[in-house]
């Protein structure tokens, strides 16, 4: 008998505390967020003021596909260096980046967005709909170093979806399939 109880008890209680968090959820009360100021170094230092900001290149420039893929690409070395064959060619940063686009290899860039396995983000139909870049990657433009500055949690991106204007889906397909 005292199994039961304990196991009762035990059931009340986690079923309190889901049905709390649900509601909290349902009523935007809740905004748990993943690497909200998660800023890694880079191993070649990058300045999106200089470039997005400073010379205002657009972040479809370097990110392409984003109106068609679900991904925003981090940036081939081709893309740095169509400006980098003769923009600051002397500097070691360049350089390093020169060599290894010389010699076919990659630069092992530190993603900074990371959201959880079970989530997958279409960056394309937000980019349809008409959402800019800043909406969820802050001011990227003002950026030295780039930070995630959205939480990027599920009540985060639920409640803008919840927005009427952005007339977005709610359903659970739209993010874990």
């Amino acid at each position: 008998m005292k199994k039961i109880v304990g196991a009762l008890v035990v059931l009340g209680v986690i079923g309190g505390g889901l049905s709390a968090f649900i509601w909290a959820i349902s009523n935007n009360k809740v905004v748990i967020g993943y690497n909200k100021g998660y800023q890694p170094d880079q191993p070649i230092p990058f300045s999106h003021k200089l470039h997005a900001g400073q010379y205002k290149i657009d972040c479809k420039y370097c990110h392409v596909g984003t109106e068609v893929s679900r991904h925003a690409s981090v940036p081939a070395l081709n893309v740095c260096m169509n400006c980098h064959m003769t923009v600051k060619t002397d500097s070691p940063w360049i350089k390093q980046l020169a060599d290894a686009y010389s010699s076919g290899k990659s630069v092992a860039w530190n993603k900074v967005h990371l959201l959880p396995d079970h989530v997958k983000f279409n960056h394309a139909s937000h980019i349809k709909a008409g959402k800019d870049c800043t909406t969820c990657h802050g001011q990227v433009a003002e950026m030295e170093k780039v930070e995630q500055v959205s939480p990027l949690s599920m009540g985060w991106c639920v409640q803008c979806h919840r927005q009427p204007e952005n007339k977005a889906p709610l359903n659970c397909s739209t993010c874990h399939y």
